[in-house]
């Protein structure tokens, strides 16, 4: 069988993990248990899912010449992802994600660096690769025109489009009416609709709802896919696995519905472990926990 081709446009960070018991009040201090650097960033996330489930996957995006920038080209060169399309910047830092855990749930605070510096006009040159991949793969931790520039381009070649649009922001119609499906959760689907009615593009919403599963409108109606109960250590990283996922699945020729268990199995899975990445499951194991669960 072909393997998915998936092309990411998005976000590359560091991720600076410190896990708690937990949270402080403001202006407190409380001891922390661990500290951890570990590589992240949705487009960086969504990518590694992807890959791991066996799509060849190339990541455009932009990381600074630092030593953070370094090790997550490292980094994702080992978990095979093509990285030609990711550019380095001389004058800007590497993003990176400031990420507190404590009683199974996170906050985090993104300084983004790098990944503002990626604008419309690189991805001209990518173009090509773009048109002949299943499934252009995008989220907002880049600047906004990109991600329309990108979009304009997948559809010109008749590609379909996934928007995660996270961290949510008011999205203008046109984007809307070209995208084929936006995955957010239900806080960030209010804020992406800013008060407009969601009939026009219901087809469209695949709304993530955490360990309750995932919703989507079939013949008028909402429709609940089932999460999986699993021990939870981390959550983050969940949304990206299940977005990485999706666009596997689809790419597999897989119905939506189906498409939604099998990304909801791999979110599950990612939040047995510490670190977006890390919990990632491959397709053997994936494939191994779906026939587990029958």
């Amino acid at each position: 069988m072909r393997k998915p081709k998936i092309t990411v446009i998005g976000s590359i960070n560091m991720d600076l993990v410190t896990i708690a018991t937990r949270m402080p009040m403001q202006g407190e201090t409380v001891l922390g248990e661990t500290f951890r650097l570990i590589p992240g960033g949705k487009g960086a996330n969504q990518a590694v899912a992807a890959a791991r489930l066996g799509a060849d996957v190339h990541l455009i995006g932009a990381v600074g010449t630092d030593s953070f920038g370094t090790l997550l080209l490292q980094h994702l060169e080992k978990e095979e992802i093509v990285v030609d399309g990711v550019k380095p910047v001389t004058d800007v830092e590497t993003g990176v994600a400031t990420i507190v855990i404590s009683e199974g749930d996170n906050r985090i605070i993104v300084v983004p660096g790098a990944n503002y510096t990626l604008c419309p006009d690189d991805l001209e040159r990518w173009e090509e690769k773009m048109a002949t991949s299943d499934i252009c793969l995008l989220q907002l931790e880049i600047p906004l025109p990109v991600v329309e520039r990108a979009v304009a381009i997948a559809k010109r070649h008749g590609v379909r489009v996934i928007l995660n649009p996270a961290p949510a922001q008011p999205l203008p119609d046109t984007l809307l009416d070209q995208v084929d499906f936006l995955t957010p959760n239900e806080h960030e689907r209010d804020i992406v609709l800013a008060g407009r009615s969601i009939k026009k593009w219901t087809q469209k919403f695949i709304v993530t709802e955490g360990k309750r599963g995932v919703s989507f409108q079939r013949h008028g109606e909402w429709v609940l896919i089932p999460g999986f109960h699993v021990p939870v250590v981390d959550t983050t990283g969940a949304g990206d696995t299940f977005n990485g996922a999706f666009a596997v699945a689809l790419s597999k020729g897989m119905a939506l519905e189906e498409a939604c268990r099998y990304a909801n199995a791999a979110a599950a899975l990612s939040v047995t472990k510490l670190g977006a990445q890390t919990g990632m499951p491959t397709e053997k194991e994936l494939e191994s926990f779906l026939a587990e669960k029958g």
